[in-house]
């Protein structure tokens, strides 16, 4: 099947962001193209021998809108419907067609113009495709209430509701991306067994929103808390009403009082949640309010519904860590095995659960950019297959785990996670110079466990670095700077390259010799480390590095950890070969702790998933600092114990700080 490149050009919130060029692969000769390694994977999403093509366009489309749907509490919710016409007489066609739904925080009018309205694409290949309001959002009535309960119950109610609309046939699934592709998840965990909600398609969604995003190691992601919540949200809950009014003159006066009634809801919302979090309140831990909203704790429902789902994913996404734990998860639930454990290598998977996981940022992938035309395609077959039976061997795929290595370019077609054939590899720290690193420090990265009875490197906490252009910055605002610059996030200025971070006392560095022969850097990280600090709070912020061997420090991934947070729920962690490749820290109130000051302390740092080949010649480097703003910030308890901060990282034989990197050797 052809699939074009192309670029997207989308006007979002009032803001136009043009120019986003989808990534190609330059040219093998003259004349000719280097194969697009997405099409390859796609291509592994069905098993072999099977073919499959989107087909040409049968029918027209024709939308009719703000229909009303009442939910049980009386509340009215407002839905565009877009119907198959026939081609001649532009009447509605016959049909029966399967339905899809769509239910949008972001407003069904206003999000048309970045791909959440409804999808002619589908319509015109015969399918009824229905965008609803979130209560509480655009044209819909009720108050707003992020993942509420209410949402979910209206979410099962629209699912019935739509599977009875004239010319359907009964049958109903669900797409859309980020807060969309998690109202699919809560809302397949809900529907119960024998439902006309027959397939979803959740794309870059949540499995845990405490720990993939709201918070990283139990420090308040501001980048995307203030964001999206502060300024997305409130913006987006004055237009959308507006945008709806105008849809017909007579209702801009009511579209007018909806925004207003909307934006002081949502203003409401921001306001209880800085105070319950920034504040330190209650939401600053991991308790009911953030559990409730765990996509996580509905993976086995989905599947004992019977409901399959693709996923898709993003390594520079918001819910990096959780998009490979809910593939995890749902194949765990259909083995029946536990779904918060680590999958078994050679586990027996099936293609009713899959996951595309490429180099997206969470605004790219959401308006589909990255996956161009591919992504209408992708979603056409997964629907045919589950709705209209059409025999596409997307249930037969022998790897359905589809993860792009940032350091090759290219798509590797696997089965588990973690990562089959990954071996934990722990590196630790040494104060042997690698002359490789602008850092103070400029320490090394080594297999041999230390034998010293002394050794450390000092580190000073400060609210800010030496430099907050990097990548982590692009990916906790949600790829807006890459997105504004046309460019992937690891392709624009001041993103691929981080040493500018690691200068300074805020900034510790450990670095391999050149790797002799290529390897991959495949899953979540631990990092171990042992201090002693002066204050009874500690913060640290971990990255892995690939450095090539011109300088360069392309940074991987991330992670974070409040040290008051330091202990390790040994029964929820993730092991292989006997080492924790991913810690698991409860961060609730009970299981906070003061830093004992003057002590040398343990700390398990989990850093988020990635796949990365590193090339011969290349070196695997940790950056271990104290700061990461404006990505981090405290909350004003924990920022008043940390003023003054000096820490002692320790590199010796009973204290061996380290890093336990999952490693394929090539």
């Amino acid at each position: 099947m052809h699939r074009a490149r192309r670029t997207v050009a989308i006007a979002a919130a009032g803001l136009l962001v043009a120019g986003l060029t989808v990534a190609t692969v330059a040219p093998t000769g003259a004349g000719a193209s280097a194969p697009n390694p997405l099409d390859a994977a796609i291509a592994a999403s069905a098993g072999p021998g099977h073919t499959w093509s989107p087909g040409s366009e049968r029918y027209g489309d024709k939308i009719t809108n703000n229909l009303s749907v009442r939910m049980a509490d009386g509340v009215v919710l407002k839905a565009d419907v877009a119907d198959p016409t026939d081609l001649k007489t532009g009447q509605p066609a016959v049909g029966p067609f399967p339905v899809l739904l769509t239910i949008t925080p972001y407003g069904k009018d206003t999000g048309a113009a970045a791909g959440q309205g409804t999808n002619p694409y589908f319509v015109k290949r015969g399918y009824i495709d229905v965008v609803v309001d979130v209560r509480g959002t655009g044209a819909s009535g009720g108050t707003f209430d992020l993942f509420g309960p209410k949402q979910t119950t209206d979410g099962v109610t629209l699912v019935n509701w739509a599977a009875h609309l004239p010319h359907s046939d009964g049958k109903v699934g669900m797409h859309g991306a980020s807060y969309l592709g998690i109202n699919q998840l809560l809302t397949a965990g809900a529907v119960g067994k024998n439902s006309p909600l027959k397939a979803i398609f959740p794309q870059i969604s949540a499995n845990d929103v405490y720990r993939d995003t709201a918070f990283m190691g139990g420090i308040p992601d501001s980048s995307f808390d203030i964001l999206y919540l502060g300024a997305l949200l409130p913006l987006l809950g004055v237009l959308n009403p507006i945008v709806s009014g105008l849809i017909t003159p007579a209702s801009l006066l009511a579209g007018l009082t909806g925004a207003l009634g909307h934006a002081g809801g949502v203003a409401n919302y921001n306001a209880s949640f800085i105070a319950k979090t920034f504040t330190g309140g209650p939401d600053a831990y991991d308790n009911a309010y953030w559990q409730a909203k765990d996509p996580a704790n509905v993976l086995q429902k989905i599947v004992d519904n019977g409901i399959p789902a693709y996923l898709i994913g993003g390594e520079y996404d918001l819910f990096q860590r959780g998009e490979p734990m809910n593939y995890a998860g749902l194949q765990n639930a259909y083995a029946r095995r536990p779904v918060g454990a680590p999958m078994l290598p050679g586990q027996a998977t099936t293609g009713r659960y899959q996951l595309l996981d490429g180099p997206f940022t969470h605004l790219s992938a959401a308006i589909g950019a990255p996956l161009g035309p591919d992504l209408n395609d992708l979603q056409l077959e997964w629907f045919d297959t589950w709705l209209k039976g059409a025999s596409t061997g997307m249930a037969t795929t022998p790897t359905p785990l589809h993860y792009y290595d940032l350091g090759t370019g290219d798509y590797t077609e696997t089965t588990t996670y973690p990562f089959t054939g990954a071996v934990p590899t722990t590196y630790y720290f040494d104060g042997a110079r690698s002359d490789s690193a602008p850092s103070q420090n400029d320490g090394s990265l080594s297999t041999a466990r230390p034998t010293a009875t002394a050794g450390a490197d000092t580190l000073l906490w400060s609210p800010v670095g030496p430099s907050i252009c990097d990548r982590s910055q692009d990916q906790w605002s949600m790829g807006a700077l890459s997105l504004a610059l046309g460019k992937l996030a690891d392709a624009a200025p001041c993103l691929a390259d981080d040493r500018a971070a690691q200068v300074g006392p805020t900034a510790l560095t450990y670095t391999t010799a050149p790797m002799t022969r290529p390897s991959t850097i495949a899953g979540p990280i631990t990092a171990t480390i042992y201090a002693a600090a002066n204050t009874s709070e500690t913060q640290w912020v971990v990255n892995v590095e690939d450095v090539a061997p011109t300088g360069s420090s392309k940074p991987l991934t991330e992670g974070a950890l409040l040290g008051s947070f330091r202990a390790v729920n040994t029964a929820k962690s993730w092991t292989v070969d006997g080492k924790t490749i991913m810690p698991y820290h409860d961060y609730t109130k009970a299981s906070a702790h003061a830093v004992p000051k003057g002590a040398v302390t343990e700390y398990q740092v989990e850093v988020f998933p990635t796949y990365s080949g590193i090339a011969a010649g290349h070196r695997i480097r940790v950056t271990l600092s104290t700061t990461d703003f404006p990505h981090l910030t405290a909350t004003t308890p924990a920022l008043l114990k940390l003023i003054g901060g000096v820490y002692q990282v320790q590199r010796t034989a009973s204290a061996p700080s380290s890093v336990t990197i999952p490693v394929i050797a090539r």
